[in-house]
């Protein structure tokens, strides 16, 4: 049963390193109140262990910090234990091999002992979209609650799931009224950077620090923990959890939106005839563009922009407005999957019955096994709708992708994958299929066509080894 809070002792009962130290400018933790030690690292939590979760607990041990890991999936967590990592991450599983022989990375099923040794928890469980896009928020009030019961004294909770503006007052009350009397807490929001596949680079070389917090000794005890990378340079966004919460949603739809302005664009350069790479580049080189994500292909996927866009729109529309670039960014990536079926439809051409088509990756972006909102497998279930026999392939994805598309035969390479199709698909673009043998694949081939759907070939070289090709926005 929950008990409300009948007060807040400010005195605290743990300790931490503080070697690193914070900045000079930083307010730092009171020594009368939060005993300091050189020789004691400081202990942190953090509940859930998917990608964010794995990589934050693996990297802040690798600055010295004891890290737990919870989960309640335990076999997650002995899979972990045993030292065999869950998820695909490039360097992930090296990174927490190391530290766990050292000693300084712990998984477990125990959520009370995991809050009774930290000083910091972090909560970085699922945000999952509901029908109406909103995200549903009941993994991360489950587990404030479980971690206000176990409360023993003082804590600093830091919501790292992307949540919506105005969580961390969720989270607040819902501790208030779960927590022992006479137990301290505070809620801050620091929400994460990290891209699949280069997560642990993002990590260890970010572009900022956002830590929303209005609590001075919990904002000391954070800089303190983000020392290491404080001190080397990387700016800090110090400012409330609320306007924490909407940085990273404001981030992701913003990064969304140009990826479908490429998209779009792309579209109007197959009418017009002209090259959508020599656009993006011209733009790209304008420092108040950029060049970053202006590759144009089937549409944004993963665990990130879809749900986090839909979520944004509907925050907005929650409180009277709209926010229609974000709107029509998402509109725009949702016609893409469709734009996509046209080209293969084009090349594949009637009857579709007839035909065999081979997709040379799964996953939404390469150096990740997330199929997560995925293009291509949107793509691949739209393909066998029109009675195409599709063969593909991918590098680290086919185990959990069988069992999504249970009636396509899954291949080893690209050259096995192109055997007898009449239709090779390039829709993700792992460097594997970057330097494709195009002489091999028209050997093998019984029809020889590409659909480039993510723009990796040379229009021109594919064209003079005898293929009919198609790429987005490529003349």
């Amino acid at each position: 049963m929950c008990c409300r809070r009948r007060g807040q002792n400010r005195a605290f009962d743990s300790r931490f390193d503080s070697r690193a130290g914070a900045l000079p400018e930083s307010p730092r933790a009171d020594p009368e109140l939060f005993p300091v030690s050189d020789a004691i690292a400081m202990h942190i939590a953090i509940i859930g262990t998917g990608y964010v979760g794995l990589v934050t607990g693996a990297c802040f041990a690798e600055f010295g910090v004891n890290v737990t890991c919870v989960d309640k999936d335990a076999a997650k967590i002995a899979l972990l234990e045993d030292g065999r990592v869950p998820i695909y991450e490039p360097g992930l599983d090296v990174l927490i091999e190391k530290n766990r022989r050292a000693g300084r990375i712990h998984f477990t099923t125990d959520l009370k002992a995991a809050v009774h040794r930290a000083l910091v928890v972090f909560i970085a469980v699922g945000t999952p979209p509901n029908p109406d896009g909103s995200p549903d928020l009941s993994q991360v009030e489950a587990v404030a609650a479980q971690i206000a019961e176990a409360l023993d004294g003082y804590k600093v909770i830091v919501t790292k799931s992307t949540v919506p503006t105005g969580t961390g007052q969720a989270i607040r009350r819902v501790m208030e009224e779960c927590c022992p009397a006479g137990a301290s807490f505070s809620v801050a929001s620091n929400p994460e950077f990290l891209r699949e596949g280069d997560a642990i680079n993002d990590f260890m070389h970010p572009e900022r620090i956002v830590i929303g917090c209005e609590d001075p000794q919990a904002n000391a005890i954070l800089r303190d923990l983000y020392a290491p990378l404080i001190q080397t340079g990387v700016p800090l966004v110090a400012t409330t959890v609320e306007t924490a919460e909407l940085i990273k949603y404001a981030s992701n739809a913003f990064l969304a939106v140009k990826i479908s302005f490429i998209n779009d664009l792309a579209l109007l350069c197959d009418r017009l005839g002209c090259d959508v790479l020599d656009v993006a580049r011209g733009m790209g080189l304008d420092s108040r563009i950029g060049s970053k994500f202006l590759s144009p292909g089937p549409g944004y996927g993963g665990s990130c922009f879809p749900k986090d866009t839909r979520a944004l729109a509907h925050l907005a529309r929650s409180h009277q407005h709209r926010l229609r670039i974000v709107e029509a960014g998402i509109a725009i990536n949702d016609d893409m999957h469709e734009a996509m079926l046209g080209k293969i439809k084009t090349l594949l051409g009637e009857p579709y019955t007839d035909k065999v088509a081979g997709m040379l990756g799964l996953t939404f972006k390469p150096e990740t096994s997330d199929l997560r909102e995925s293009p291509a497998m949107a793509i691949a279930a739209a393909i066998r709708r029109l009675g195409v026999t599709l063969r593909a392939s991918d590098p680290v994805a086919i185990p959990e992708a069988a069992t999504l598309l249970p009636d396509v035969t899954f291949c080893e390479d690209p050259y096995e994958t192109a055997a007898g199709c009449d239709l090779l698909i390039i829709a993700t673009e792992w460097n594997l299929y970057r330097r494709l043998d195009l002489e091999r694949l028209r050997e093998v081939m019984r029809t020889p066509a590409i659909a480039d759907l993510r723009n990796v070939c040379d229009p021109m070289q594919a064209r003079r080894a005898g293929f009919r090709y198609l790429g987005v926005g490529r003349r």
